[in-house]
């Protein structure tokens, strides 16, 4: 009798089973470790805001007369526009209109990255939005 060579069904089965979990354990992660990534951006971007806002509070001080709740991205020196004309924060994943920040008092303030509000197709799903305090505090 002639000896076979070759892998049987069996075997052929239990390899598709194994790299079926793998997949479906894989695809996942991967898809947390892309918007992590996509975030980055806008994370990078917060950092940029907040740098602007502490070199504002020191340029105003405390006794500044304006109003703090007022403060936008522009008076940090920020070109807001539209996304189309490719203003400073305007970026891969995120458009400017994914940014805000507000002030609640002199070297007091949040800013806020929402990812549903950027005009790019290609935006992180999960989370949905992260803030960024004063005190260099991330949220979620």
């Amino acid at each position: 009798m002639e000896k076979r060579k070759g892998f049987t069904l069996i075997e052929l089965m239990v390899v598709i089973f194994i790299v079926g979990i793998l997949a479906a354990v894989a695809i996942p992660i991967m898809r947390g470790r892309i918007d992590s990534a996509k975030w980055s951006e806008g994370k990078a971007a917060a950092g940029s805001i907040r740098t602007a806002a502490r070199a504002f509070c020191a340029e105003k001080g405390s006794a500044w007369g304006g109003t703090w709740a007022n403060v936008t991205l522009g008076d940090l020196g920020f070109t807001v526009v539209s996304a189309a004309d490719g203003d400073d924060l305007d970026g891969k994943y995120f458009t400017n209109e994914a940014y805000a920040v507000a002030f609640t008092g002199y070297d007091t303030y949040t800013i806020t990255v929402t990812a549903a509000s950027s005009l790019r197709t290609d935006k992180p799903a999960s989370p949905a939005v992260i803030t960024l305090d004063q005190g260099g505090t991330w949220t979620p």
